[in-house]
């Protein structure tokens, strides 16, 4: 099982990115699905998850502003980033919680 992250980059404080992860998992769509992110000096901690069931969960700093979300015929989850602050800077990972996998990672940087 692979999972392949992408959509980070560099963005004003304010704007939005969108991030993509497809999972070549033949269970993904029963599977849980999961965004966690890792800040320069900090633990990996969670962002957003959405089970198979679409049932989400968010981290508090991101509530309001992130919204996940998953494409069960593409295998893809996604996390839409609205209103992106300096303090969302991180390498945001996919993981596949069932397979205990994760993705390579993506870079997203928000310049003040």
């Amino acid at each position: 099982v692979q999972l392949q992250a992408s959509g980070g980059g560099l963005v004003q404080a304010g704007e939005s990115l969108r991030l993509s992860c497809v999972a070549n998992d033949v269970f993904f769509s029963i599977s849980t699905m999961a965004w966690y992110r890792q800040a320069p000096g900090k633990e990996r901690e969670l962002v957003a998850e959405i089970t198979g069931s679409e049932r989400t969960n968010y981290a508090d700093s991101v509530k309001g502003r992130f919204a996940i979300s998953r494409d069960n015929a593409k295998k893809m989850v996604y996390l839409q980033m609205n209103s992106l602050k300096p303090e969302d800077t991180a390498v945001y990972y996919c993981y596949l919680r069932n397979r205990a996998r994760w993705g390579q990672g993506t870079q997203v940087t928000v310049s003040s």
